[in-house]
């Protein structure tokens, strides 16, 4: 059974859904989220305002000291009250792929910086962070959706190249990003009616899948885009 598991991004839908799977096996839970903690004392809850460098440094190196075996990285945005996502190019705003990169590639850029020297150091340490199917190259054949397809596509690049840099000094560590499916969330409430029967999943059946991908997930897997049933998608 997992020891000790850490949640970046944990007031997500499935940041959530995933702090609670593991609290009800059993698991110590830590979480990292510009929320304040919740009434749920189980947690270990760190809030990062994501104010400066140093102070998501202050907040990953406490959440270390709980020597965590599986991180996952949730953080990302798809739309919000300012922009859905781009149908054509000629919607495209720049403010809104500015916006976009940061939610979806810089902040996970910087705490995969953070985290470097400990999945450098940590035996078989398993990170996941959650990405997108519409983030794939070779899978896309209906195009639309610029900023979020062009900055999935960045985040499984940095993935890709951090897993190099961590094989060279860790062959035990496992780093992958992960298409969750489609979830029900907030994330996904406006895409939700023409969906197929059976394609919509609840958090807790997410939660339930994306660690069973964690479970299995090896070190020969590590620089991966997987599905949320472990296959491997095109890059």
């Amino acid at each position: 059974m997992t020891a000790s598991v850490l949640i970046i991004g944990g007031s997500s839908g499935i940041g959530d859904a995933l702090a609670k799977h593991y609290l009800a096996s059993g698991t110590q839970v830590s979480v990292i989220s510009r929320q304040p903690a919740p009434s749920q004392p189980q947690l270990i809850w760190l809030q990062d305002t994501l104010d400066s460098e140093q102070r998501s440094a202050s907040v990953i190196a406490e959440a270390l000291t709980h020597q965590p075996e599986i991180i996952f990285i949730c953080n990302g945005v798809l739309h919000d009250k300012h922009a859905m996502p781009e149908k054509t190019i000629r919607q495209l705003d720049i403010d809104v792929l500015t916006a976009r990169f940061s939610s979806n590639v810089q902040i996970p850029a910087l705490y995969l910086k953070l985290l470097f020297s400990y999945l450098c150091k940590q035996p078989a340490v398993k990170l996941l962070t959650l990405s997108a199917k519409v983030g794939s190259i070779g899978d896309n054949a209906l195009g639309g959706w610029y900023s979020y397809r062009i900055s999935k596509a960045a985040l499984n690049m940095l993935i890709k190249n951090l897993s190099i840099e961590v094989g060279r000094l860790n062959k035990t560590a496992a780093i992958v990003s992960v298409h969750p499916g489609t979830t029900d969330t907030a994330l996904s409430a406006p895409f939700q009616a023409n969906l197929p029967e059976g394609q919509l999943q609840t958090p807790a059946a997410t939660a339930e899948r994306l660690a069973k991908v964690a479970q299995e997930l090896t070190a020969k897997q590590s620089g991966n885009l997987l599905n949320w049933d472990g296959s491997v998608l095109p890059w």
